[in-house]
């Protein structure tokens, strides 16, 4: 056993993680409680959550006392190894809960490989982007990053852990953080925009958008925005026509192709060609760019394909009733209307504990686990939800201005790992939860019942509480 120096110990970060943990088990007992009272059985979910909570803290301490801080950046490979051959492994014997295979059933526990693969994520990055010669701009570096998040995230796919596999996207703050372009997050963003613009509106719509953003980026890049902007709206404009003139009587054979089609034809080409004239004269920036266009109408064209023969009708379902395509309370999207009630009726502050109706009388299915959120909005209130959510703000802000406070640059961009993993966590549960996003099945961090989300991440803070101390006592 180390020897521990007790005030090198970031107290503030075990409080916040103790207060959440706590709390975390008083609206579990809530949602899952019969009206017998307190029952100590295997059976009932808050009995099982204590016995998380307190393997959960074994852990925890055996991190803080025993296990040398060293140990970490020297198994970062055969861990990330191992979690890869788990989640490969279960996607094919797992158990399967909700149409996800994504378990393994050990007696009456269940390990779920995904909560852990966050682990050795965030330490293999340390591992490979702490090493002094690594950069971004390096094309072997930049490629092998994205590669070894690239297998995690496709073999979660396997399992059709879809909110699992998004969480590796906070993974890209890291590497933002650490030097990478930040043209990659601007280009997610913009594909998920055209994305739902092509489906809500049309892919006339996205291509419109798509022109002009690209034309609008070309005029600051040629430093002629105050051409380039007026020239770009005449030009979105006069595309947004075309419709019109394909109706013409004297036009009639050009309608063979569609609208859309024509406008995407007449941009690509136009695309194609400034790429080569970008190319010639090495404008670097403007090529991207041209480039960037003729991705984008790849994507844009491709969304009817995705979405129609390779999302799962569920999934459909789920981003149509998202999107106001369709409604469906009492199909797809009953749990958000039924979680939407329960945290409205909550009010300014709450029914008070084991007091909310829709929480004791099981309307909300996950409740306890995905859901746990409604149970939070309906029992504690406005006041309850805002103060869950600055716990968590001051957890996630208190390890970035912790991280940035390191010399080491593998706690540095571990300590950046842990809080991406708990806002990207926060972020999507949440906004599940009020109806945001699509429900994607993920837990609310160290509230949520689960046994494998609770150990992974006590894993992922004690670890880096283990190398901020380390680091501190030089």
């Amino acid at each position: 056993m180390e020897n521990i120096n007790y005030r090198k110990l970031d107290w503030v970060v075990i409080g916040l993680y103790l207060l959440l943990v706590v709390f975390g088990w008083m609206n579990i007992y809530s949602s899952s409680a019969s009206d017998e009272g307190f029952i100590l059985s295997l059976k009932q979910k808050y009995v099982m959550d204590m016995i998380w909570v307190a393997s959960a803290l074994v852990i925890g301490g055996l991190i803080l006392f025993v296990i040398p801080h060293k140990v970490y950046s020297a198994i970062a490979w055969p861990l990330y190894v191992l979690i890869v051959v788990l989640l490969v492994a279960v996607a094919f014997v797992g158990k399967e809960v909700n149409g996800s295979r994504s378990w393994f059933a050990i007696g009456p526990f269940g390990l779920q490989p995904a909560e852990f693969s966050k682990i050795s994520m965030s330490i293999l990055l340390a591992h490979l982007m702490s090493k002094y010669d690594f950069k971004f701009s390096n094309p072997r570096d930049f490629i092998r990053i994205m590669v070894v998040l690239a297998i995690p995230i496709l073999s979660i796919l396997l399992e059709k852990e879809t909110g699992s596999a998004l969480v590796y996207l906070g993974f890209l703050i890291v590497c933002y953080r650490e030097g990478m372009t930040g043209w990659i997050l601007v280009a997610g963003l913009l594909a998920i925009l055209l994305f739902v613009f092509t489906l809500v509106f049309s892919p006339l719509v996205s291509i419109l958008v798509l022109a002009g953003l690209t034309g609008v980026t070309a005029s600051f890049y040629s430093r002629r925005p105050m051409i380039g902007i007026p020239a770009t709206a005449a030009a979105v404009i006069l595309l947004a026509f075309v419709p019109r003139l394909l109706r013409i009587e004297s036009l009639e054979p050009l309608t063979r192709l569609d609208p859309d089609q024509w406008v995407a034809l007449l941009t690509g080409v136009l695309a194609a060609v400034l790429t080569l004239v970008f190319w010639r004269r090495r404008k670097t920036s403007l090529r991207n760019l041209m480039l960037g266009y003729l991705l984008g109408l790849c994507l844009i064209f491709s969304v009817e394909f995705v979405f129609n023969h390779v999302l799962k009708d569920h999934q459909r379902a789920r981003i149509e009733v998202l999107l106001g395509i369709k409604e469906d309370p009492k199909g797809v999207g009953y749990n958000v209307h039924q979680s939407l009630i329960a945290i409205g009726s909550g009010g300014f502050a709450g029914k008070g504990f084991r007091g909310g109706t829709q929480t004791r009388f099981d309307f909300v299915p996950e409740q306890s686990t995905d859901f746990i959120f409604c149970t939070i909005g309906e029992e504690w209130g406005f006041l309850g939800a805002l103060a869950v959510l600055a716990v968590y703000l001051s957890l996630i802000l208190r390890l970035i201005g912790s991280a940035e406070k390191q010399k080491d640059s593998f706690a540095r961009i571990y300590g950046w790992c842990v809080a991406c993993c708990l806002l990207m966590h926060v972020v999507i549960n949440i906004c599940m939860t009020i109806g945001l996003m699509p429900v994607i099945g993920i837990p609310l961090p160290l509230i949520s019942y689960g046994g494998s989300s609770l150990w992974a991440f006590t894993i992922l803070i004690f670890i880096y509480l283990k190398l901020d101390m380390e680091k501190r006592s030089y």
